[in-house]
């Protein structure tokens, strides 16, 4: 299990700096080719940066393809992955071409706030990048989660009625509850709350219902009502709209750098800037979503805390976590670096701290 997962995160270590690689490259050294691209879509400013926008998108994709293939077929031979090859790359077909619209989209948009506020566009892009994230949170459930997956409303009987249960004794409006097919592509299971307003949904894999004992499976449903009673899906949205202004404002700083007085304001700018733009974004990104794991962690072991108190059943709590490292090959204690700047929850160990935790509190 350590062989694997350690060549896992060497994989997608590598992935990650080959995909930063190439936008640097097409932002500061862009090939002879992409730079005559990039001299016709200047004729059509706005449509001229959609197309640079998806086309960044799909050679980033292109280009980790390799080792995102060697980590698919690492985990099929662990027995992680349940997908065979064929249909995998017809989900990243299906994934490159869905980011692609939204990198058009973004990047249409994008060049028409720099065109209309050449010194200070970072102002109305952070409007933009809040109500992107609204709309994208609302519509995910319901729009794009159902082209990969089968999501079928949890059918009445004890699961459902145990739900409802806990839910009523938290004080919570669970929305819906739904189960997913996750079988067809990973043996790992894992279930989590999305959505906004009317499309609100706790969502359970399939082979955590069928394969996990009845009070481990309870567990989960707590830790995720948890996450409903503290609103943190909104909380999520309040954290995005607080530091957009500051991560915008830093997005066009460093795009006016790469772009080598492009974006000085003096004139109005061509896609030809856009790669600086989205070199800039991903940097900022990249920070912003490790200051974000920081509270990310702090978030999930509040929901551990909400799902003891609800359940009082710290055993099932910590046989739950145990199983949950085995069965997902996770790495229950990693390098404190790694957990620090990815790590979205507390580490396995520590859960299973929080639980034993309980236990001995609860017996005083």
């Amino acid at each position: 299990m350590a062989d694997f997962r350690d060549l896992q995160r060497i994989i997608g270590l590598a992935e990650t700096a080959l995909a930063g690689a190439t936008v640097a490259l097409i932002a500061l050294r862009p090939p002879r080719r992409w730079r005559r691209a990039l001299e016709r879509a200047d004729r059509r400013p706005l449509l001229g940066a959609a197309f640079v926008a998806a086309g960044i998108a799909v050679v980033v994709t292109v280009v980790e393809l390799p080792l995102s293939i060697w980590a698919h077929e690492r985990a099929v031979d662990a027995g992680l992955s349940t997908q065979s090859l064929g249909p995998w790359i017809g989900d990243v077909a299906k994934t490159t071409a869905i980011s692609a619209v939204f990198a058009a989209v973004g990047g249409l948009l994008a060049m028409a706030l720099i065109r209309r506020f050449p010194r200070s566009w970072w102002a109305p892009g952070a409007v933009l990048v809040v109500a992107a994230a609204t709309v994208m949170l609302y519509l995910q459930p319901v729009l794009i989660a159902p082209l990969f997956n089968d999501y079928k409303r949890l059918p009445d009987g004890a699961l459902r009625a145990e739900v409802l249960r806990l839910a009523e004794r938290a004080d919570v409006d669970v929305g819906e509850v739904y189960r997913v097919d996750a079988s067809r592509r990973t043996s790992a299971i894992n279930a989590y709350v999305n959505g906004l307003g009317h499309t609100k949904r706790v969502v359970l894999y399939d082979n955590l219902i069928d394969d996990y004992p009845a009070a481990q499976v309870r567990s989960v449903v707590a830790h995720e009502l948890g996450h409903v009673k503290h609103s943190d899906v909104p909380r999520g949205l309040l954290w995005i709209a607080l530091v957009a202004p500051a991560a915008t404002f830093l997005v066009q700083t460093l795009a006016r750098r790469f772009a080598h007085g492009e974006l000085d304001g003096a004139r109005r700018p061509g896609p030809a800037v856009l790669p600086a733009v989205v070199l800039a974004f991903s940097l900022v990104s990249f920070g912003v979503g490790c200051a974000g794991n920081v509270l990310s962690r702090q978030i999930e072991a509040r929901a551990d805390a909400f799902a003891l108190t609800l359940t009082d059943d710290p055993r099932s709590f910590i046989a739950l976590e145990r199983s949950l490292g085995t069965r997902n090959l996770g790495d229950p204690d990693p390098p404190a670096v790694l957990q620090a700047l990815f790590g979205t929850h507390p580490t396995t160990v520590e859960r299973i701290g929080f639980g034993l935790t309980y236990e001995r509190e609860a017996r005083r």
